[in-house]
C-alpha cells in the first residue's frame, strides 16, 4: 500500500492503487458513520470505522470523520477497535490538500499515539511501534522519538524488539536527522541485550547504517555468534558478503566466522554459510569445507525440493573443483536411499562427473547394492530407476574397464526380471568393446539363457550367442543351449490347422481357413466419402485361434515365444544358427560329421520356422515376407556352397563392424550432448575469454555500497535476453524480424513495436510518432491479449508535443507454448480541439519458435512418450522440394527442433525417408514430431506423405503443426527467386 496523505499527491493515488466500487460518499453516510463512532456500543464502532476504511481506500474524502474518531475511538481499550485505528491512521490523508501542511487535527492523533507507547500492556505498545514502522510522515514522528527511545529500555523483549525495528525504520526510511545518535544508541542496546530477536534488529540496524559498528560488533563477539540464533547468523552472512565484495581485504576478518557457522544446527545457516564461503573463496580448504557442507546437508533433509537445491549446488561446485569434490563423493551417493527418482537421477548424474580410479571400485558397489535393493523391495518405479543404475553402470564400466567384468556378471541376475531389456543391451555393449571378457560373458548368458522371460531381451540374446561364440567349445555349447530352448519343430501350436496343399496365398482356397470369420464395416475414405471394408479376423476361442496347450505352457519361455507366433525370434534363431554352422564349417571343414550334423538340425529349425510364418502372415506381406526371405537365404548358405561364399564375409565380419560402428557413433553423440548441456565449456572453464570484466575501482561511487553485486550488470542482461546476439553475424536483420508495424503511415499516431521474447516473459517496446502539427495529452497505448498471455505492466498516459516521439514499454508473461495474440488500440486528446481519437493497432501474433529449444533423448523414451501423449496433429506433405535430405534439413531448421534419427541411417539413396525429431519448450513441454516422407516416382518425382505431430498439450501440437504447414510453401518462394 502506498504511504498516505503525501502533499504532492493526490488523496486517490496515495491510498491504493486498486479502486473499489462504492456509492459516493455523502452526508448523510458522514453522518451515519459519525453517529456510530458516538456510540458507546464497540461494535457500532468497529462497523462504523470499517466502512470509514472501505470509503478511504476507494478515494472518498471524509474530512469530518476524523475528529470524531480522535474523540470516540482513541482512547478504546478493546483490541480489534485498535487494529482498526491503526490501519485507519495509515489510510487517513494527513495533510491538508491546499497548503500542504500537516493537519491540525494530527496533533491529536499524535497524542493517541504516545498514549499507546506509554501504555502499561506491553502487547500494546509492541503493536504500535510495529505500526509505527508504516509511518513516513516526520511531523508526525518527531515527536514520538523519545517514547520510542524509552521502549528501548522495558523489561519486555516484545516491546525493545519492535523498539529497535521502529529506529531502524525511521532512521533508513523517513529521515536520519529525527534520531541524529541512533548508531551509538543501537551500539550500547545490542551490548546489554538479552533476547535473540532484539539482538538481532539492532544487528540490522547496524549492518544497515552503520557498517564499521556492525564490525566492530562482530570482531568482538565472534565466538558468541553461534548462541545468538539462526536470525543473528544470517545477518553476519550477509555482512560477510556485503563488505567482502567492496573490499576483499577484509575476507580474512571474516574467516573464523564462516567457519564456525558451517557446523550450525540450522540447515540455512549452514547452507548459506556454505554458499558465502564459496563465493568469496576458491581455495581448496574453503571449497572443501563447503563440499563436506552441502554433503552432510543433502543426508540430513527430508525435504526433497531441499535435496534438489543441494546437489545444483554441488554440480555447480564440481565444474571448478572437481578433484575437491570427488572427496565427497561417497557421502553424495547416499542420496541415493531417497524414494524420490528426480533426486536420484540428479544424484548419478553429479557422482558419474566424479568418478575416477581411486574410488571406482567403491561406486559400483554402491551401485551394485542400490540395482539389488531395487530387486528386494517395493520400491516406487523401481523398473525406472534400475535403468537409471544400469546406465551409470554402463558409464562406469565404459571409462574404466578394470570393473566391467565383475559388475556384468551382477547384472546378468536380473535378466529373468523387470529391466532385463537395459541388462542385455549393456552386456552385448560390452562384449563388443572387450574382447578379453567374452568368454566368461557367453559362459554366464549360456547359463541364464533359459531363464530369460522377455521376447526383446531373448531375441538380444540369440544374437550375440550368434555373433560372438567362436570358439569351438563355446560354439558347440551356443548351439546346443539355442536347440534345447527353441525344441523340436513344429513351432505350432497343437489346435492350429494344417495347411492344405495347393492352397493359394494365406491358406485359404475358396472359403474361410477355420476358426476365421468376415467382417465388414463402414470406412471414411481420404476424399470424405464412405466405403465398407471387408477384412477377415480371427474368432476368440475358434479352432484357428493357435491356443497354447497345458503341456506347452511348461515348455521353455524361447518355445513358447515362438508357439505364439514370433516370427521375428525365429528369423533371429534361425540367422544364428546359420552362423554358428558357418563358423563350424570354416574351422573343421565341410566333410566333419559335427558340421553335417549342425547343418541339418539347422535346415529342420529353418523350415519349422518358415511354416511358422506362413501361418502366421496369412495373406499378409511385408515383415512377414521378410523373414521368409532371410529364412530362405540362411537355407541356401548352407546348402549352396557357391551362395556360402558370397555371403559368409557378410555372416561373419560386417554385423560386428556395423554394431561397432554403431556404438562409435552413439558415444560420440553423448559427447556432443554432455558438450552442449556444459555450454561448450572445456576442461571446467567458468569464464570465457572474451568475458566481461568488472572493475570495482572503476565503479560510480553511488554503487558502492554492497547494495548492488559485482555480477549484476550480467545477470541482468541475461534476465532481459540483452546481449544473448551480440555477437553473432546478423544482428540487426534479427532485432528487425521481430519489429511489427501496429498503425499505417497515414495514421495521426504512427506506432510500431519490437518485440523482446526471454522464456516467460514479453517486453513490447512501442514506438509512438505525433505525426500532427498539435499536442496530444493523455495518449495511452490499451492492449489486451488472446491465449496464455496476460498483460502485468499497462503502459502509463503520456503527453507528446508536434512531430515529438515516445517509447513506450508494455510487460507480458507466458505460461504456455500455444499461439498468443496481441492487440489494443492508441486513445488520446488533442490539447488543441479538445477531440478524443483512436488508433486501431494490428494484432502481434507470437511465434511458437520463440518457446521452442532443440533438446535430445533415447529412444526408448521417445518411444514411451509417443504412446502416453494423446493430442496428434497430421500434417499433409505438400512442398515442391524434390530431395528428401533437403526437405528434412528445412524442417528442422525451421523448427528449432533435434533430430533424433542416426546421419549414418539417413545417408544412401532411397525413395523412402523416415525420421524423428524431439523439442522441448521454455515451459517443460515435450514436442514429438515423425516425418515421413516418399518420393513419387509417378508424380514427377514430388514428395508426398505425413507429419504426424504429438504433445500432451492440445496447444503446442496445433502450433507446431501450423508452423510445419507454413513453411513448406517456402521451396516455391525460393524457386521463383532463383527464376
Amino acid at each position: 500500500m502506498a504511504p498516505s496523505g503525501l502533499p504532492a499527491v493526490s488523496s486517490i493515488e496515495t491510498s491504493c492503487t486498486v479502486l473499489f466500487h462504492t456509492e459516493k460518499a455523502s452526508a448523510v453516510q458522514q453522518e451515519e458513520i459519525m453517529r456510530d463512532l458516538e456510540n458507546p456500543d464497540v461494535k457500532y464502532k468497529i462497523r462504523a470505522l470499517k466502512q470509514t476504511i472501505m470509503l478511504l481506500l476507494s478515494g472518498e474524502n471524509l474530512p469530518r470523520v476524523l475528529m470524531s474518531v480522535i474523540r470516540f475511538c482513541s482512547s478504546t481499550n478493546d483490541h480489534l477497535l485498535k487494529k482498526l485505528l491503526m490501519l485507519y491512521w495509515e489510510v487517513v490523508p494527513k495533510y491538508d490538500g491546499t497548503s500542504k501542511k500537516l493537519l491540525s487535527e494530527m496533533i491529536l492523533v499524535c497524542n493517541a499515539l504516545r498514549n499507546d507507547l506509554n501504555h502499561p500492556n506491553e502487547y500494546v505498545r509492541g503493536s504500535m511501534l510495529r505500526f509505527l514502522c508504516k509511518l513516513r510522515e516526520p511531523d508526525l514522528l518527531e515527536p514520538l522519538i523519545p517514547s520510542i527511545k524509552a521502549c528501548l529500555e522495558h523489561r519486555h523483549s516484545y516491546v525493545r524488539k519492535n523498539a529497535a525495528l521502529a529506529i531502524l525504520n525511521i532512521h533508513r526510511h523517513v529521515s536520519s536527522d529525527l534520531v541524529p545518535d541512533a548508531p551509538e544508541l543501537m551500539q550500547q542496546f545490542i551490548q546489554t541485550e538479552t533476547d535473540s530477536g532484539a539482538r538481532r534488529n539492532a544487528f540490522l540496524f547496524l549492518c544497515s547504517e552503520a557498517e564499521l559498528l556492525a564490525i566492530q560488533f562482530l570482531t568482538e563477539h565472534l565466538d558468541e555468534v553461534p548462541r545468538y540464533g539462526d536470525g543473528f547468523a544470517l545477518l553476519v552472512l550477509e555482512l560477510t558478503r556485503k563488505v567482502c565484495r567492496k573490499d576483499p581485504a577484509q575476507k580474512a576478518r571474516f574467516v573464523r566466522a564462516l567457519f564456525n557457522l558451517l557446523q550450525s544446527d540450522s540447515a540455512a545457516v549452514s547452507y548459506e554459510a556454505a554458499w558465502t564461503l564459496v563465493s568469496l573463496s576458491s581455495a581448496p580448504t574453503a571449497v572443501r569445507a563447503a563440499a563436506s557442507t552441502y554433503a552432510q546437508l543433502l543426508n540430513s533433509q527430508s525435504d526433497h525440493n531441499v535435496k534438489l537445491i543441494v546437489l545444483e549446488r554441488l554440480a555447480s561446485l564440481k565444474q571448478g573443483h572437481t578433484r575437491v569434490v570427488q572427496e565427497n563423493l561417497m557421502d553424495v551417493l547416499r542420496a541415493l536411499g531417497s524414494p524420490n527418482l528426480d533426486i536420484c537421477r540428479k544424484t548419478l548424474e553429479v557422482a558419474m562427473d566424479l568418478v575416477s580410479p581411486r574410488n571406482i571400485e567403491e561406486v559400483v558397489a554402491v551401485l551394485k547394492r542400490e540395482v539389488l535393493r531395487t530387486q528386494e523391495g517395493e520400491q516406487e518405479k523401481a523398473t525406472v530407476y534400475r535403468s537409471m543404475l544400469i546406465q551409470a553402470i554402463h558409464t562406469c564400466a565404459a571409462r574404466f574397464p578394470e570393473v566391467a567384468d565383475a559388475v556384468v556378471h551382477v547384472l546378468m541376475d536380473f535378466l529373468s526380471g523387470d529391466g532385463a531389456l537395459d541388462v542385455i543391451v549393456f552386456v552385448r555393449s560390452i562384449i563388443e568393446q572387450y574382447p578379453a571378457f567374452r568368454p566368461s560373458i557367453l559362459n554366464k548368458l549360456l547359463q541364464s539363457f533359459a531363464y530369460i522371460q522377455g521376447n526383446t531381451v531373448l531375441g538380444v540374446a540369440v544374437w550375440i550367442l550368434g555373433e560372438y561364440a567362436m570358439e569351438p567349445t563355446l560354439r558347440k555349447e551356443a548351439f546346443d543351449c539355442l536347440l534345447a530352448n527353441a525344441g523340436q519343430p513344429p513351432y505350432l501350436p497343437k489346435s492350429t490347422p494344417a495347411i492344405k496343399e495347393g492352397v493359394g496365398e494365406g491358406g485359404r482356397e475358396g472359403g474361410n481357413a477355420p476358426g476365421q470369420q468376415l467382417v465388414s464395416k463402414s470406412v471414411v475414405l481420404a476424399d470424405g466419402t464412405y466405403a465398407t471394408q471387408v477384412a477377415m479376423v480371427p474368432v476368440p476361442g475358434g479352432t484357428g485361434s493357435g491356443k497354447l496347450g497345458a503341456e506347452e505352457k511348461s515348455s521353455p519361455a524361447f518355445r513358447r515365444a515362438l508357439l505364439e507366433g514370433d516370427v521375428f525370434l525365429g528369423g533371429l534363431l534361425v540367422s544364428s544358427l546359420t552362423k554358428l554352422t558357418v563358423q563350424a564349417l570354416e574351422t573343421a571343414g565341410p566333410l566333419d560329421p559335427e558340421c553335417k550334423e549342425m547343418q541339418a538340425k539347422t535346415l529342420l529349425v529353418a523350415c519349422g520356422v518358415g511354416r511358422m510364418a506362413e501361418v502366421k502372415a496369412q495373406g499378409n506381406v511385408g515383415a512377414y515376407a521378410d523373414v521368409l526371405e532371410r529364412i530362405t537365404v540362411c537355407a541356401r548358405v548352407l546348402l549352396d556352397p557357391d551362395s556360402l561364399s558370397l555371403v559368409k564375409d557378410t555372416l561373419l565380419t560386417k554385423c560386428k563392424v556395423s554394431y561397432a560402428a554403431f556404438l562409435k557413433f552413439k558415444q560420440e553423440e553423448a559427447a556432443k550432448s554432455d558438450k552442449a548441456r556444459q555450454g561448450g565449456k572445456a576442461g571446467g572453464l567458468s569464464a570465457f575469454p572474451d568475458a566481461l570484466i568488472n572493475f570495482r575501482q572503476l565503479r560510480h561511487f553511488g554503487v558502492q555500497t554492497g547494495d548492488f553485486d559485482l555480477y549484476d550488470g550480467e545477470d541482468i542482461q541475461r534476465a532481459t535476453g540483452a546481449g544473448a546476439v551480440k555477437d553473432e553475424v546478423g544482428d540487426w536483420s534479427k532485432r528487425l524480424a521481430h519489429v511489427y508495424q501496429l498503425s499505417g503511415l497515414a495514421d495521426p499516431v504512427y506506432a510500431e513495436a519490437y518485440v523482446t521474447v526471454h522464456d516467460y516473459d514479453i517486453v513490447l517496446e512501442i514506438l509512438v510518432i505525433n505525426r500532427t502539427k498539435a499536442t496530444l495529452t493523455n495518449l495511452t497505448v490499451e492492449l489486451a491479449t488472446m491465449g496464455d498471455l496476460k498483460l502485468i505492466e499497462r503502459p502509463q498516459s503520456h503527453t507528446i508535443g508536434p512531430q515529438d516521439q515516445r517509447i513506450i514499454r508494455a510487460n507480458i508473461k507466458v505460461s504456455s507454448t500455444e499461439t498468443g495474440h496481441i492487440f489494443g488500440t492508441i486513445v488520446y486528446e488533442n490539447s488543441s480541439t479538445a477531440e478524443k481519437g483512436t488508433v486501431n493497432l494490428n494484432d502481434i501474433q507470437m511465434d511458437i519458435m520463440d518457446y521452442i529449444r532443440p533438446a535430445s533423448c533415447s529412444d526408448e523414451a521417445f518411444r514411451a512418450m509417443w504412446a502416453e501423449f494423446e493430442w496428434e496433429n497430421k500434417v499433409a506433405i505438400n512442398t515442391t522440394f524434390l530431395d528428401l535430405q533437403a526437405f528434412l534439413t528445412h524442417v528442422v531448421s525451421s523448427t528449432n527442433m533435434e533430430c533424433l534419427t542416426p546421419t549414418s541411417s539417413l545417408s544412401g539413396e532411397s525413395a523412402f525417408l523416415a525420421a524423428n525429431l524431439y523439442a522441448k519448450s521454455v515451459f517443460g513441454e515435450d514436442a514429438l514430431v515423425n516425418l515421413s516422407v516418399e518420393k513419387k516416382d509417378d508424380a514427377d518425382g514430388r514428395l508426398s506423405g505425413y507429419v504426424r505431430i504429438r504433445s500432451k498439450t492440445q496447444g503446442i501440437a496445433l502450433s507446431l503443426g501450423d508452423r510445419i504447414t507454413a513453411i513448406q510453401r517456402v521451396g516455391d518462394v525460393q524457386e521463383e527467386i532463383a527464376a
